[in-house]
């Protein structure tokens, strides 16, 4: 993501001189974030920026997939086949999540940390190594999904004791909703939140919309740039986020529930959600049923998260993009093929 984050600087930097834009850059959810405010008088932007990056920072602790956290808790107390007590805003996190799954077909499934833990996703850094076939087998065999949970008014449990909670898949756009919350809150108007090349818009940076870049998912710059409207979020899922390779074939962590096994149908998926207050959630939640399920059912999963416009980057290079979105993207790489999403 360090060529996304160096062109939004650019084009930040690249803006009319008498507009005031204060930014900011942290390392959280093992990624960059950079929030930019526009308009206000440094040390309000910065306060405000402060009190973002310090709930984000609470978030990720809370929410961590093997570090001690809320999750692990949760999740060492389904694998005893006991309740665990929750808090407010971790119920209110997982039926979004719930919901999200029942949206996407069980494609974005948060239970299934299990598999994402066989396949060496939850460390810092990843061996060059596969998984048992037999563990693999195991944990399909569980079937494992965000439906085995019920909720009382202060408890959370699950009917499977092989549910592993992992919020990784929608974290960062969850989180992204949360900072604009806030900002919104304390008249912020103008503002835009990267986390890690999930991005949600604010208002707009002087006259102008706040630009960002589409990452090229094969080299180390943005394939194409877009004026994001204030509320829209854009998100990315692409098998070069998270991987490793063996024997010359690339494992991400992007992995299909119903084989076990990382996605292989495409590069990457990039959706702009509409402005609502679950924006950033959805940019994030959505991009992986589009990723896992090929991109010939890109449409269907779309229109179920209410997404209209969509961009993926096939396994040759090829672009596949619906047409309004087409319509407003500044390429930096044209690829040599696009074709329309119907």
């Amino acid at each position: 993501m360090k060529t996304l984050f160096l062109l939004i600087t650019l084009l930040l930097l690249s803006a009319c001189s008498k507009a005031p834009i204060y930014q900011q850059e942290s390392y959280v959810f093992g990624t960059r974030v950079q929030i930019s405010i526009w308009g206000l008088p440094e040390e309000v932007a910065q306060k405000h920026t402060a009190a973002v990056f310090a709930d984000l920072d609470r978030i990720h602790t809370r929410l961590h997939p093997w570090l001690p956290s809320e999750i692990t808790r949760i999740n060492a107390s389904f694998a005893k086949g006991e309740p665990a007590l929750i808090d407010t805003e971790t119920a209110a996190l997982l039926k979004q999540a719930s919901q999200y799954a029942d949206c996407s077909d069980q494609l974005f499934n948060p239970a299934m940390g299990g598999l994402v833990e066989a396949w060496g996703f939850h460390k810092d850094n990843y061996a060059a190594v596969l998984p048992s076939s037999t563990v693999i087998t195991k944990l399909l065999a569980s079937q494992a999904k965000m439906s085995d949970l019920s909720f009382d008014a202060t408890t959370v449990s699950s009917s499977n004791p092989a549910v592993k909670i992992d919020t990784g898949g929608f974290a960062k756009g969850w989180a992204l909703d949360r900072a604009a919350a806030y900002l919104r809150k304390h008249r912020v108007n103008n503002a835009l939140i990267n986390i890690g090349g999930n991005v949600l818009a604010l208002g707009k940076k002087d006259q102008t919309p706040w630009v960002v870049g589409i990452q090229h998912p094969r080299e180390p710059q943005a394939m194409a740039t877009i004026a994001l409207r204030d509320g829209e979020a854009i998100g990315t899922s692409g098998d070069y986020q998270r991987f490793f390779e063996v024997a010359g074939k690339r494992y991400s962590h992007l992995i299909d529930p119903r084989t076990g096994q990382p996605a292989t149908t495409m590069e990457a998926a990039t959706v702009i959600a509409p402005p609502s207050l679950e924006a950033g959630a959805i940019s994030d939640a959505a991009t992986k049923p589009i990723f896992i399920d090929g991109i010939g059912n890109t449409l269907r999963h779309a229109k179920r998260f209410g997404l209209q416009d969509v961009l993926i980057v096939s396994n040759d290079g090829s672009v596949y993009i619906t047409a309004d979105l087409q319509r407003r993207l500044t390429w930096v790489k044209p690829p040599v093929h696009i074709y329309r999403l119907r």
